[in-house]
């Protein structure tokens, strides 16, 4: 018999409010130093949907915050997987702001979003543990690595699993980044099943560079000089993190991948972070040049094009999209083996191979 770490149910958390790239068009855009910027705004936004193929993201409504959003994929998650949510050992939320109500200079830790989750859940059980995860844009994915060594060690046998963000709070309207970000969450119940046949999560693989590396995401002031310069947005080297994630990415991947001697014939779908579309383009087309071989057809789902970068929720929720057959020429089914990867702050980069 094999103790499998299996999922069982997913959930998403999309927000209602739809916001397209021309939504932007009356954005002043400011350089580091504050200076206008010089291109016209429908060029910059015409070139961004080029690079990123970002056309349109979703934002929370201004009473939803990131404790929300995580209780309703939560919600789906469990109702998915048919358990009892009083059987839940660990509850394990990923995020980087945590709750941001609207209009807010700070974000809101305390009590964690785990534990508020498990009260907007109603979760009686003192026995579930509930914490928060700080791992940047990668925190679903090294949760599902925590949670699966938590299950392997005897600790827990059912486990909650969400990334969830509010990041179109956190971010500087005049910094053409902003148009980056969006608001989500993505859940999964993972349990411990003995079986005849060996699936689930089969190797996993993280690292952080934070020498020189540390910077690449950061929290600074905003680029327009009339307003507060000690509140804090999110900030980004998008340059040096593109050139990061090409080289070292692709090398964690293969670093999972050949823990259990698997060779990318044997992969049949890779849920990258959802960042940016033409650097994940160039990521898994530099996986398949670790093994010669060139990049599978339909091999990549996206839905950065309509829901924009929302952090740690990319991977589960394009992970339920998938499962439910919402994403065009991506299916998966049983004996599958997919990958789930990401790249962010720290910077940190993690996968997981798993076979369905």
């Amino acid at each position: 018999m094999y103790k499998n770490v299996i999922i069982t149910g997913t959930g998403s958390a999309i927000p209602n409010k739809i916001v397209k790239n021309n939504d932007f068009n009356n954005h002043v855009f400011l350089n580091e130093d504050g200076t206008l910027f010089e291109k016209e705004n429908d060029e910059i936004i015409e070139k961004f949907q080029a690079i990123t193929g970002i056309e349109e993201r979703r934002y929370a409504e201004d009473n939803i915050n990131t404790s929300d959003l995580a209780s309703e994929a939560s919600l789906k998650a469990i109702k998915a997987a048919n358990i009892n949510k009083e059987e839940l050992d660990l509850i394990i939320v990923a995020h980087n702001f945590g709750d941001v109500k609207k209009g807010s200079i700070q974000g809101d830790f305390l009590p964690s979003i785990a534990t508020r989750v498990k009260n907007k859940l109603g979760i009686q059980n003192p026995n579930c543990v509930a914490y928060d995860i700080l791992f940047g844009c990668p925190g679903w994915v090294q949760a599902m690595i925590q949670a699966n060594q938590a299950i392997k060690a005897g600790d827990a046998k059912k486990a909650l699993i969400i990334g969830a963000e509010t990041l179109s709070r956190v971010v500087d309207k005049s910094d053409r980044d902003s148009m980056i970000f969006s608001d989500g969450a993505g859940a999964t119940i993972i349990e411990l099943a003995n079986e005849d046949k060996e699936r689930g999560i089969l190797s996993t693989a993280a690292q952080t560079y934070a020498i020189e590396e540390a910077g690449y995401l950061y929290s600074g002031a905003t680029y327009n000089k009339e307003n507060d310069q000690d509140i804090n947005y999110i900030k980004m080297l998008g340059r040096k993190i593109y050139e990061f994630a090409l080289v070292n990415v692709p090398a964690a991947i293969k670093a999972a991948m050949d823990k259990r001697n698997l060779d990318i014939d044997d992969i049949n779908q890779i849920f990258l972070h959802q960042a940016n579309e033409k650097m994940d383009e160039a990521i898994v087309k530099r996986l398949y040049r670790l093994y010669r071989k060139p990049v599978k057809k339909n091999v990549m789902p996206m839905s950065i094009q309509k829901l924009g970068n929302n952090s740690v929720a990319t991977v589960p929720i394009l992970y339920d999209m998938v499962l439910n057959n919402q994403v065009k020429d991506h299916t998966i089914v049983k004996d599958d083996v997919v990958i789930f990867a990401s790249v962010g702050a720290g910077m940190n980069i993690n996968a997981i191979t798993y076979k369905l």
